[in-house]
């Protein structure tokens, strides 16, 4: 019998079970693919999940695979520079393939111990007080503390479970190739200008190694079934008057703008995370990192209570921080999908709200809803609830100190302590440390859990996060 059993092996199944393996919980992923994936959906990572990499200990990999990029047009494609003062050491976008994220969690996560296997279907499950059981396709059936569903939008875990996944049907597809192109590079971006001075779906990216990305709408609703490749082929000569020589697909596929949102993250022993919870369209590049991000919140906590520290509370404030901040990317990509359409509406907001965007003030708002950084849970105090950006200590940074994903007490009075809850929350002493508050609490997920100096305050708050004192 394994602890947790996590269906999808996707960026938020494998980030997931290197989180759990942190904490000595045995882990098996099941994934329905035979292969690993070479499609790459998602082609960069936002600044929160460069700073989860960070705290980790893994960005140096992916920065050694990946680009960094600084400009705008992540909000709506609103070609407006970011702010320059971001709050955080990473005010960048990481250009990586996810086929290549996928395999550097994977890589991660099995060095932890976490256990991949493919080719593994999910077509039952049976939950009691004890546990789950899960039933495999080939007939196996394999038994764990906990299931959490990672296994996309079309989620077999949320199926069986029954749980409600309101929201709104496509209005729209878009295709989506990666291919090779014969046009000269120069012709086809002025056909991408033109194109997309009514037409902000519609795209051309090159990739580096011979290949390119093309984005073009799709002209009816199909329930996104995979374009062939003539209907591809067609609808780009229908949309920019071209098809650009295009040959060699590696692939095709076609998406929809739903937007749709799970009722309840949790049922029982069984939890949903990632697309399996939320999807929606990918403007502004959102989806994979929401999903890291969710991944990053439970990991820690669903450790906690297999361990026996955390409190069925604190396995249930999973659901309670993480529904809010997807309905809020929800908000945000439904607002974007409106501001991209051609209509002489749309169009006249969107002039509008790029006049806007010149204004520090907006601009750092959407561009702190697109990255995550404008997240911050309810605690029921003001000062807490956000993540902690990078510090330079004495003893290094702060986020090099996160690596264990244990939670984390920063003092700058040196009369506190955490003793009783060794092993679950690291102290570290730094008088020089440039904070405001004279100590404070972070969650393992690096967001604020308490800050003050005094210490039965403080205890209350590592009991209600870390469990009764050891």
């Amino acid at each position: 019998m394994f602890d947790v059993i996590i269906a999808g092996a996707g960026p938020t199944g494998l980030v997931l079970a290197a989180e759990l393996r942190l904490h000595g919980v045995r882990v098996l992923v099941l994934e329905r693919e035979a292969a690993v994936s070479v499609r790459s959906r998602a082609l960069g990572l936002h600044v929160r999940s460069i700073e989860v990499l960070d705290q980790r200990g893994l960005l140096e990999r992916f920065l050694a695979r990946g680009r960094k990029v600084v400009a705008g047009g992540f909000f709506a494609a609103i070609d407006v520079p970011w702010p320059e003062d971001l709050d955080t050491t990473h005010p960048y976008v990481l250009a990586i393939p996810q086929s290549t994220t996928e395999q550097l969690l994977a890589e991660h996560a099995t060095g932890l111990g976490a256990d991949i296997r493919r080719g593994c279907e999910v077509v039952g499950l049976r939950q009691d007080d004890r546990g789950v059981s899960v039933d495999l396709a080939d007939g196996a059936r394999l038994s764990a503390r906990y299931l959490v569903g990672c296994d996309g939008g079309r989620s077999a875990v949320r199926e069986l479970l029954g749980v409600g996944f309101p929201g709104e049907p496509a209005r729209a597809e878009t295709m989506l190739g990666e291919v090779v192109l014969t046009t000269p590079p120069a012709e086809v971006a002025a056909v991408v200008a033109r194109v997309r001075v009514d037409e902000k779906r519609f795209g051309v990216m090159p990739l580096g190694d011979g290949a390119h990305r093309v984005i073009v709408p799709a002209r009816d609703l199909t329930g996104n079934r995979p374009p062939t490749f003539e209907e591809f082929r067609q609808r780009l000569r229908e949309v920019a008057g071209s098809d650009f020589g295009v040959h060699s697909p590696r692939w095709l596929s076609r998406f929809g703008d739903a937007t749709r949102l799970v009722e309840r993250y949790r049922v029982g022993r069984v939890l949903l995370a990632g697309d399996a919870a939320h999807v929606h369209p990918p403007t502004g590049g959102q989806g994979l990192n929401l999903g890291v991000q969710d991944a990053v919140n439970l990991g820690w906590k669903l450790a906690g209570r297999v361990r026996g520290w955390a409190s069925e509370g604190v396995l249930d404030s999973y659901h309670a921080e993480r529904h809010p901040v997807a309905a809020a990317v929800l908000d945000n990509t439904r607002a974007q999908v409106e501001l991209l359409s051609s209509g002489p509406g749309a169009r006249a907001v969107r002039r509008l709200l790029t006049e806007l965007m010149d204004i520090d003030v907006v601009n750092r708002r959407l561009i702190e809803k697109i990255t995550a950084l404008d997240v911050r849970y309810d605690f029921g105090d003001d000062r807490l609830g956000r993540r902690m950006r990078d510090l330079h200590l004495k003893r290094g940074r702060l986020y090099e100190l996160m690596r264990n994903g244990r939670g984390l007490l920063l003092d700058r009075t040196a009369r506190l302590t955490t003793a009783g809850w060794h092993g679950r929350v690291d102290y570290v002493v730094d008088t020089g440390a440039d904070l405001e508050p004279p100590a404070v609490l972070l969650r393992p997920d690096g967001h604020v859990a308490w800050v003050g100096d005094d210490q039965r305050d403080l205890d209350d708050h590592l009991r209600r996060w870390f469990g009764a004192a050891a």
